[in-house]
Formats: C-alpha cells, sequence, structure tokens
C-alpha cells in the first residue's frame, strides 16, 4: 500500500471507525467498530426525531446531565483519538519508505488532533457553561423532612395549577466609588406557562407615593407611603428606585436581618402590579455592556445624537448601525437632554436588539466569551435545579408574541400614581395577552387621560413633579415599537 493510499484509508477511518482494521484485515475488529458507530448514529437520530418535548432540552442543564455530557465527551474523544492511532498502526506504515514514514506519521499525528478537537470544544463549552451557571444560581436549600424521615417527592411540574410565571428583571448602577444598589431599570416579565406569550410591565424609576405590601414592615414604617425628608442637595431617595438601597440600609426595620432589598422590592413591585413575584433577575448596567461586547455588538437605530459624560464630552451619533457595549450603555442610560421616560424606552429598544442578535450561531461562535461575561453581571435568586423548567419555557417565549406596557405618563402620573388603574391595566393587558386579541388594540382607549377621572392632573399636587412629558406610547405594545424598526 502506497503512501497516499493509507493517507485515504485513514482519513475514511476518521469518518467510519473500523474501515481501515477491515483494509487491513481485522475484520471482528472492523465490523465491530463500524457497528457500535452506526448503532450511536441511529440513537442519536432517534432520540432527534422522537424527542418533541421542550423538557428535554431543560434537562440539559441540569448538573448532572452535564457532568454526564462532559466525562462522556473526555471518553470518545480519547477513543477517537486511540482509533486514529490504531488504525495507523495496523495499516503497517512500516512497509513504506522511510521518507514516506516520516511524512505519514506526521499527517496521521495531525488527523489524530484534529478528531479529538471537537470533543475538546465541546468539553470545554460545556464545563464552561456549567460553572457560570453555578456562579450564577444559588443551591436550594435542604428541604425538611417528613415525620417519617423521609423526604418530600421533589415536583416534576412546577407550574402545575398556574397560568402564568413572574420573573422580576432588573438593571443596577452598583459602583465600588458609590454603597448600595439603585435599581433604575425595573420590568417584570410575566410568561404564561402554557403558550410562552409574555407581557412585560416597565415601572419608571422615579415612581412616588411607593405603596408596600400590607402587613410587612416596610408597610408599618410608611403606611401613607414611601416618603423621606429631601435630600441636602435637594434631590430624592423615596423614589421607587431607593427601595432595594434603603432597605439594604436600614437593617433594623426587619429585626436585624440584612440583605432584604431584594424581597423587599419584589414585594413592593408585585403589589403595585396586583401580582406575585417569583424571581428577580439584577444586571449589573455596566457589566451589560461586557455582555454586548461578547456577542459582537447590537444594531440599534439611533434617531437623535445622544450625548453623554460629565462634560457632554460623549456623543452617540444617530443613525442605525451596530453599537459596541459601552455606546450601547450609553444610549439606554444617558439623561442629557432627555426624561426618565425616553429612557425607559431606549433601555427596551436595546432589550430588544440583544435578544435578536443573541441567535443560536451567535451564541456557540462566542460562548466562552458570553458565559465569562454573564457570570459577572447578574444576580438573581432563581434556584439552580428551576433551571431544567424554565429553559424550556424560554424556548416557548423565543416563538411566543411579547408585549411591553410602560407605566409613564400620561398613561400614569408618577408624582401621584392611581395605584387601581396600574392594576387594572395589568390585568386587561394580561388578558388580551392570553387571547387573540392584540394586546394594544385592547388597552389604547386607557392612554388616553381622559379615559379616567384619575388621569386628569391634580391642581395641588402633594410633592414636586418630576417632568411627566411622554411619547405617545400605547399602554401596551410589541417590544420593539418606537426602536426605528417596520
Amino acid at each position: 500500500m502506497g503512501a497516499l493510499r493509507l493517507v485515504g484509508w485513514l482519513m475514511l477511518a476518521a469518518l467510519a471507525p473500523g474501515a481501515a482494521h477491515l483494509k487491513a484485515g481485522w475484520r471482528r475488529t472492523g465490523l465491530t467498530l463500524l457497528g457500535c458507530y452506526a448503532a450511536a448514529l441511529l440513537a442519536l437520530l432517534g432520540v432527534w426525531l422522537t424527542t418533541d418535548d421542550l423538557a428535554a432540552f431543560g434537562g440539559l442543564v441540569d448538573d448532572t446531565w452535564l457532568i454526564l455530557i462532559i466525562i462522556v465527551t473526555a471518553v470518545l474523544g480519547a477513543a477517537w483519538f486511540g482509533m486514529i492511532v490504531h488504525s495507523f498502526t495496523v495499516l503497517r506504515p512500516g512497509r513504506l519508505r522511510q521518507g514516506e514514514q516520516m511524512v505519514t506519521g506526521m499527517l496521521a499525528g495531525l488527523l489524530a488532533v484534529a478528531v479529538i478537537a471537537p470533543f475538546a470544544l465541546v468539553t470545554q463549552y460545556v464545563w464552561t457553561g456549567r460553572e457560570a451557571l453555578n456562579a450564577i444560581f444559588h443551591e436550594p436549600k435542604p428541604e425538611p423532612q417528613a415525620d417519617d424521615g423521609e423526604r418530600p417527592v421533589p415536583v416534576e411540574d412546577p407550574w402545575a395549577g398556574r397560568e402564568r410565571v413572574n420573573i422580576l428583571l432588573l438593571g443596577g448602577d452598583a459602583d465600588e466609588r458609590r454603597p448600595g444598589i439603585r435599581t433604575d431599570s425595573m420590568h417584570l416579565a410575566s410568561v404564561d406557562v402554557r403558550t410562552g406569550a409574555t407581557v412585560l410591565f416597565s415601572l419608571p424609576r422615579n415612581l412616588e407615593d411607593v405603596r408596600f405590601k400590607p402587613g410587612t414592615p416596610m408597610a408599618e414604617r410608611f403606611p401613607d407611603g414611601f416618603r423621606l425628608p429631601p435630600d441636602p442637595a435637594g434631590g430624592r431617595s423615596d423614589l421607587l428606585n431607593s427601595v432595594w438601597e434603603y432597605s439594604d440600609a436600614h437593617p433594623e426595620i426587619f429585626d436585624g436581618k440584612r440583605d432584604q432589598g431584594p424581597q423587599v422590592l419584589m414585594e413592593t413591585i408585585g403589589h403595585t402590579l396586583g401580582l406575585e413575584v417569583d424571581w428577580y433577575a439584577l444586571v449589573n448596567m455596566w457589566g451589560f455592556a461586557r455582555l454586548i461586547d461578547a456577542i459582537g455588538g447590537v444594531t440599534l437605530t439611533v434617531e437623535q445624537d445622544v450625548v453623554f459624560g460629565r462634560y457632554n464630552e460623549g456623543r452617540v451619533k444617530a443613525g442605525t448601525r451596530k453599537l459596541k457595549g459601552e455606546d450601547a450603555m450609553w444610549y439606554a442610560r444617558s439623561r442629557t437632554n432627555s426624561d426618565d421616560y425616553t429612557r425607559m424606552r431606549r433601555q427596551r429598544c436595546v432589550i430588544s436588539a440583544l435578544l435578536e442578535e443573541a441567535d443560536p450561531a451567535t451564541v456557540l461562535s462566542r460562548f466562552t466569551a458570553i458565559a465569562g461575561a454573564t457570570k459577572e453581571l447578574i444576580r438573581t435568586d432563581i434556584p439552580r435545579d428551576m433551571l431544567r423548567h424554565l429553559v424550556p419555557l424560554a424556548l416557548k417565549v423565543q416563538d411566543a408574541k411579547v408585549t411591553s406596557i410602560q407605566f409613564v405618563p400620561p398613561l400614569i402620573r408618577t408624582y401621584d400614581p392611581d395605584w387601581r388603574r396600574i392594576r387594572k391595566l395589568v390585568r386587561e393587558a394580561l388578558r388580551a395577552s392570553e387571547g387573540s386579541t392584540p394586546v394594544a388594540a385592547s388597552a389604547t382607549p386607557l392612554a388616553t387621560p381622559a379615559a379616567t377621572p384619575s388621569a386628569t392632573p391634580s391642581a395641588t399636587p402633594s410633592r414636586t413633579r418630576t417632568s411627566d412629558k411622554a411619547e405617545g406610547d400605547e399602554p401596551a405594545t410589541d417590544l420593539a415599537a418606537g426602536c426605528g424598526k417596520e
């Protein structure tokens, strides 16, 4: 056998294990290798064709399965490497001339490394993903044992008996130079567990006279709403975005318990909307820029130049183009020549653009960078073992309708909110999301200030009014509405 034929059979063996052994007369070994290979391919094909349950994808993030995938992939990679080496041996390269032996040996070594590379890449991706998941999501507390000493049987369907899952999505501006966390971006995603239809409720950071859930320590401290004396500089630290920070700074309200900010904010926003909040996820807004850079930027339509910086030295120029993380964050966060409601819309546009850019191909090609960025920017109370249920739900959301409602003027007066109207709008938006009627069509009549008496501005507001200029957004629209897209 010549050198070219030997290399050819070796390459064939890399694609069909056992081919080189059959050529060399190792019939039993060759047939065994080919049989195992064919059986594995048929098994994978059968699983692919018969698995249409999204829950199966959720199982892939289970820690046990991830470890098993790592072990199996590493073993298969080592086996494939050994098979290439043995195939080269049984083809008897010693019968070639010395120069040909050196060339074929080098090519065989390169081929062995090439076949193991995909297995090594999968192992690295799974290991990196597992580390990121374990860093972000906490392990659940052990369940109390029953009287007979046996642990309760885990519930396989956590959505049994319920229609929606409510997750609070927060953007915080934690900074090493300033203690505490102010949640300047607050959105509650309410997801239909059957269809994935989602309504995103956005609350302004400057919502005043916030009411706390009855019976809680904060409600006892502020029975008439969240009110504090003005700051020395004239600013206010009693807006909705300060609830987390204030709760963390005053553990005496909670009998000395610390880090109560997340729970208090979930209860408060849940009470405001008339919903029960299941979990929260806090994203560091500046860490978010790293995630955008990790996926290669986001394509945004900037309607007009956005100025930023202490001396207005920065500028995100108008136009449609792909922005890097820092520019995208300044587009979402800049207050210069803008108000909070315009910022809320721009933040929504960044979220929509990120969802579009994070397609499977992009995530796969940049997986390590994305996992590294995600691990450092997210804080959440979602239990680790809930991921196997939330992943299928997230896949449903990708193919479902996602609408958004922003509680901003003129729909809602931030300085004197109509809490009943907010809850009414929430109920109507959820009903429309569950049915065939478009949400915007159902909620549009409620957007007119004259639709209800409460929409008429008070002549003597009890607080200093913040800017109530709005851009005419309907109460509920598509997530990308107003983002320069058709």
